[in-house]
């Protein structure tokens, strides 16, 4: 899995600085963007020295982890009752995923991590809001988690949605309009069909970071 990552050293804790990434895709059908958050940080808990510190060491877990799940690998680690007792007093994520809601990409089993080992935030098309924005401040913030990933993934329902409404000029109903309405400025109108579909994940991932 081919992911790349930017630095900043700003220290204002604005949403660039939570979400910087560049776009890449992954094999089995994920779109991922990693991002070193950066600003003033304070660690509410001990970090357990066996995890990820780094903004490359939790990349480079990921990684390793993506590639067991997609070769049928997968070691479901980190799910023991020895460490769910140690889990009472604390956690210590080493990476914070946003992710879509579809149910067939959830986080944990992408990358074959287990109990506390990734903050998960999910929403349609990995739409932005204050709610999910706040929740991103409090892992890196908070929690010192050293990586942020935005998770995008093929044939997203969210995206399909927002190019037919798009496309149609259809209404969707109820808050679903709203999804679409902040997709829609990623939207890639030189592809069509499925191909435009997946090129606007991309696009959408790389507009979110």
């Amino acid at each position: 899995m081919k992911t790349t990552r930017h630095a900043q050293t700003s220290t204002a804790p604005t949403r660039r600085t939570l979400l910087r990434a560049s776009a890449a895709t992954a094999a089995g059908g994920v779109l991922v963007a990693g991002a070193s958050p950066v600003g003033a940080v304070t660690r509410t808990r001990a970090v357990p020295s066996a995890r990820p510190a780094t903004p490359a060491a939790a990349l480079a877990a990921l990684s390793t982890g993506n590639r067991r799940w997609r070769t049928l690998h997968q070691q479901h680690p980190h799910e023991s009752s020895s460490v769910r007792r140690s889990l009472v007093s604390g956690q210590a994520p080493f990476a914070l995923i946003l992710g879509c809601i579809d149910s067939r990409v959830p986080p944990e089993l992408v990358f074959d991590q287990g109990l506390g080992d990734l903050m998960t935030v999910r929403s349609a098309g990995e739409v932005l809001d204050e709610a999910v924005l706040g929740s991103i401040a409090y892992g890196v913030l908070e929690l010192g988690i050293p990586l942020v990933v935005v998770l995008g993934h093929q044939a997203c329902g969210a995206v399909a949605a927002a190019v037919h409404a798009e496309e149609t000029g259809e209404h969707l109903p109820a808050h679903i309009q709203y999804v679409a309405d902040q997709i829609k400025p990623a939207i890639v109108h030189s592809q069509h069909g499925d191909a435009r579909v997946d090129a606007t994940v991309s696009a959408q991932v790389r507009l979110v970071r």
